[in-house]
């Protein structure tokens, strides 16, 4: 193995642990969201907090079903 080859792993390895850490948080935020929701905090709030859309926030934790 080359150098460029050493690089092209290191560089794959970092890739795959960023991916890994970038679904963790997808799947925290998410959680919050729907969280967020069933306590009565609206898209328009959190999508503020978030920095995305208000519809995206909405797609993401509709309005909880009424029981």
């Amino acid at each position: 193995m080359d150098t460029l080859d050493t690089e092209i792993q290191a560089a794959a390895e970092r890739r795959t642990a960023a991916e890994a850490a970038f679904q963790e948080a997808d799947r925290e935020l998410r959680d919050l969201l729907v969280r967020g929701r069933a306590e009565g905090k609206g898209p328009s709030h959190m999508a503020k907090l978030t920095g995305f859309t208000r519809e995206w926030v909405a797609k993401i934790a509709p309005a909880p079903k009424p029981s």
